[in-house]
């Protein structure tokens, strides 16, 4: 690793870090040849990263960002933080929000160099919905504590081990006939290698990055109906998809047990694209990459026989 990489030997808390985004985030910053402290409630989750790291580059941390000496103890003697944190349950304006501004608080006087906060596209402190508001709530309070802090926004993040694409990806192997709710919602889902570049260019380069707001899309919009498409295409499978209506999908969604909360069906059909205006990948320096260079080669494993499989003309299987 070369002495002229800006993150080279520093130590990056990252808050969170044991999710699906942080695997990737600590993946982009191992490589530049940071040191990292993984803090989260369940730290072994991220203990699949020990092969990749140097000796003495990771360390892991239990932490409660609900606790502030826990928070403390987490940011002790790092020179960059990152917050990853975020959820659709338990009380999701202290988990994200007033947290999230406790964090840029104790950042603020530890001396860190810099400080990146993971927000989402349509936080917003208006919102019905906890989870946008409990994001824009975190945006305000890291601003007003940090103000030389990043925040980045992504839209739905895709990757090949994701809970999204690999959802359907399960329903569409199974059948033959599936309900899309939201049809029509225009998504501009965005991969996780590129959110994870973006979070470590802004942690590299705090005094070109700090201070401002990053909306991060993919290079492309397409509709809950058309991605549902794509990945049966990519299977090899012929499925019909059945446009559900609004109310009848908001009904669904507020049952118990279902696969999607109301929460979670309001910000679907609101959908999740890059503000109009808004600084995004290409003022980070990253070319955003499209879904179709990856899902054939992801959905291998849904065909029915595997890479084994014949390719060029769908099947009802």
């Amino acid at each position: 690793m070369a002495h002229s990489e800006p993150l080279n030997n520093k130590l990056v808390t990252i808050f969170g870090g044991s999710g699906f985004l942080g695997n990737y985030v600590a993946q982009a910053l191992l490589e530049r040849g940071a040191r990292l402290r993984i803090a989260s409630r369940n730290p072994e989750a991220s203990f699949s990263l020990k092969p990749l790291a140097n000796l003495g580059q990771l360390q892991f941390a239990r932490c409660d960002v609900l606790n502030e000496q826990s928070v403390a103890a987490a940011i002790h003697g790092a020179d960059a933080v990152v917050n990853l944190v975020g959820s659709f349950e338990g009380d999701l304006i202290e988990l994200m929000g007033r947290s999230a501004g406790k964090i840029a608080e104790l950042v603020n006087v530890s001396g860190v160099e810099a400080f990146v906060q993971i927000s989402a596209i349509g936080a917003d402190a208006d919102s019905a919905v906890d989870y946008a508001r409990g994001k824009a709530i975190g945006e305000q309070l890291v601003r007003q504590a940090f103000p030389k802090a990043t925040i980045l926004r992504p839209s739905v993040i895709f990757g090949k081990d994701d809970g999204f694409l690999n959802m359907f990806a399960q329903l569409i192997q199974m059948l033959p006939i599936l309900p899309v709710f939201g049809p029509e919602a225009p998504m501009q889902i965005v991969y996780v290698d590129d959110v994870a570049e973006a979070v470590a260019s802004a942690l590299a380069n705090p005094t070109k990055f700090g201070g401002k707001a990053f909306e991060l899309g993919g290079p492309e919009v397409l509709t809950m109906l058309e991605i549902n498409e794509r990945i049966a295409q990519a299977q090899n499978r012929s499925r019909s998809f059945i446009p559900v209506p609004d109310p009848a999908s908001a009904l669904f969604a507020a049952l118990p047990l279902t696969p999607m909360s109301s929460d979670q069906w309001r910000l679907l059909q609101a959908g999740n694209v890059v503000s109009e205006g808004a600084h995004g990948f290409e003022k980070l320096g990253i070319v955003p990459k499209p879904l179709s260079l990856f899902l054939d080669k992801w959905m291998v494993r849904y065909c029915k026989h595997g890479r084994f499989g014949v390719q060029g003309s769908q099947t009802a299987g």
